[in-house]
């Protein structure tokens, strides 16, 4: 058997962002369900707190990680409010009933992603935005310490990447770890996230975005010339963007 991934090892503290970034088909799903125990890694461990994670129950597992999927299609036009409570599921129980707590847990999670005055529409008339931060409040009400995230802004027009973006950046405030691929490596910049470059054939490289996010890293590992440009924030601090070439040799 030919091993998806290896030698990749990092660490995320509580009010930090990790990026993964890396090419199609280089194994960040593989790794994604490595961390959420969906899949048994080979070797190797994943640690909490200073436990292995493999020996906690599913119960005690979705009290410290909450995942956000890519893409979410419900099959009943739920209201947001009622899916934003199926968050507490891990707490109430398959055939459990809500108490008051669990109402409260639900209402604080979507007053931190800013949807509040959203909580009596229907969850498949919201924008493709709107429903993303709603997911985002649904994890949020599991209580976790970690968020584990697929792309949350794949499908997202311009607009919404950026609330998307803002909003992930106020969870890192409020201590959260935050774990979310992405295939723009801006985004990492903006969050002012580290990053996990994965590459075919080669170790992973994990550090701060400004170290990591080179010229040559990204002709490296997606095989493409890419510029940096630096600029000033809206508070005077630098900041970096990619611009890739359209001539490629």
């Amino acid at each position: 058997m030919e091993p998806v991934l290896q030698h990749v090892s990092f660490a995320i503290e509580a009010g930090e962002v990790c990026c993964i970034l890396g090419p199609n088909g280089v194994g960040k799903t593989t790794l994604f369900k490595t961390i959420l125990h969906l899949m048994r890694p080979v070797e190797g461990d994943v640690w909490m707190n200073g436990e292995n994670t493999a020996r906690w129950s599913p119960a005690k597992r979705a009290g410290h990680m909450a995942y956000v999927a890519q893409f979410h299609n419900p099959p009943f036009p739920y209201k947001v409010k009622d899916v934003v409570i199926l968050g507490r599921l891990n707490s109430v129980g398959y055939f459990g009933t809500p108490r008051e707590q669990d109402y409260r847990i639900a209402d604080k999670a979507m007053d931190e992603m800013g949807v509040t005055h959203l909580k009596e529409r229907s969850y498949t008339d919201l924008s493709g935005g709107e429903r993303q931060l709603v997911m985002i409040a649904r994890a949020l009400a599991q209580e976790p310490q970690v968020l584990v995230m697929d792309e949350p802004t794949a499908s997202l027009d311009y607009g919404n990447t950026i609330r998307v973006l803002s909003r992930i950046c106020d969870l890192r405030d409020h201590g959260y770890g935050i774990i979310f691929t992405t295939h723009a490596p801006d985004h990492a910049f903006l969050c002012r996230a580290n990053v996990a470059l994965l590459q075919r054939g080669r170790p992973l490289i994990y550090g701060p975005a400004v170290d990591v996010i080179t010229e040559q890293n990204l002709h490296d590992a997606y095989g493409i010339h890419v510029r940096l440009l630096e600029y000033r924030d809206e508070l005077g601090g630098p900041m970096r963007m990619c611009a890739p070439s359209m001539i490629q040799t």
